[in-house]
């Protein structure tokens, strides 16, 4: 089942908007006769691949698989009836289906066929897994993840006139964390569909926001940003890193109809509306992310300074958190605070991760498996 996850793990950044599949086929022997993981460009669910890959010796195996066998039909057939076709003896699988419209029929059909079932095996790293596709099969909405790098006493940067990270012009000790643990924030983008941050982000970092983890993802990285007055400079690097097919970048504003939204669209960006939130002046989150949902975006990471952080937390919108710490103190009247004076409650299923000196703390507000 290890060998399952560690293939299903291999579909990350693949396979979205479905869930991060692995399957093995292993003969009554032991001997391993099937693998696979799902991608969504390729289609083929992953017990089908491992299927195809045994041939006839499927007959009788058993497969491990870190999610239930769909029982519907989608883009491909059951693969419930394909199981039962190639005479498969056992399924032992991870985690029901999260989706509660089929949760439980693909079980009930390898069953009724005569096959035995075992579910709840290293579940729980099953469940971590596929926490994104569960939130999002049940609210078509993305998992949000709010992500920031800071000092022991909560501190984003030295001074606003510095920003969150270093610009091209600003040395590399600026940064806060090390090198493994800004390693690791490329592989925690890679896992996302999308990342958000806010103009005043932009406008003091100039950041390129992209994947440079060096693994392969189905789409581009698509780069979120809220900009109610849509102050967007056309000479930042977002806008000039995009071309006019990729559409990787998307601003949410609240003024679609001034000339800036023609000259941005022009250059490949695209320029959405969303309405104001009735508790401030910003832009309203959750509209924000139903209309992510609405593009197929799974997850959301949030990479943003002090003011957009305090907006996240108050509006309920954040499911987890991924806060990397550095073992420093920025001593200064002039220092920037993670989040001002949100209180959005104590973190719940912390995992706790080392980076060679810095650590972070991963944890979370809400539960991506809740209805």
């Amino acid at each position: 089942m290890q060998q399952a996850l560690d293939l299903a793990s291999q579909s990350v950044g693949q396979a979205s908007p479905n869930p991060n599949v692995g399957a093995l086929l292993v003969d009554d022997h032991g001997a391993i006769i099937g693998r696979g993981f799902h991608t969504y460009a390729g289609v083929k669910h992953a017990e089908v691949l491992a299927l195809e890959q045994a041939g006839p010796r499927a007959r009788g195996a058993t497969l491990y698989i870190n999610l239930e066998p769909c029982s519907h039909q989608g883009r491909t057939g059951p693969c419930a009836d394909a199981l039962i076709a190639a005479g498969i003896a056992r399924v032992v699988a991870s985690i029901p289906d999260p989706n509660p419209a089929v949760s439980g029929r693909g079980f009930d059909e390898l069953r009724a066929a005569g096959i035995t079932v075992d579910v709840g095996l290293l579940a729980a790293p099953a469940r971590y897994l596929n926490e994104a596709f569960a939130h999002y099969i049940r609210h078509r909405s993305p998992l949000v993840t709010l992500k920031a790098a800071m000092s022991l006493d909560g501190q984003i940067a030295a001074s606003r006139a510095q920003g969150s990270q270093p610009t091209a012009g600003r040395a590399a000790k600026d940064w806060i964390t090390g090198e493994a643990a800004r390693t690791h924030v490329q592989r925690l983008r890679h896992a996302h569909d999308a990342i958000l941050t806010g103009i005043g982000t932009i406008l003091a970092d100039d950041p390129l926001l992209t994947d440079r983890s060096g693994l392969p993802r189905r789409r581009k990285l698509l780069r979120v940003v809220l900009d109610s007055d849509l102050r967007l400079p056309l000479a930042s690097q977002l806008v000039k890193s995009t071309a006019s097919d990729d559409h990787d970048v998307l601003v949410f504003c609240t003024d679609p109809n001034s000339s800036k939204r023609l000259e941005l669209e022009q250059r490949g960006v695209r320029v959405e509306e969303i309405p104001r939130s009735s508790a401030n002046s910003g832009l309203d989150l959750a509209s924000a992310f139903r209309r992510l949902g609405e593009l197929e975006v799974v997850s959301v990471m949030c990479e943003g300074g002090s003011r957009l952080n305090f907006s996240l937390l108050a509006s309920g919108q954040v499911h987890k958190a991924f806060l990397y710490y550095a073992p420093k103190f920025l001593l200064s009247r002039d220092s920037v605070p993670f989040a001002g004076t949100a209180s959005p409650g104590p973190l719940t299923g912390i995992r706790l991760h080392d980076f060679g000196g810095d650590f972070a703390v991963e944890g979370y507000w809400r539960d991506p498996y809740a209805d």
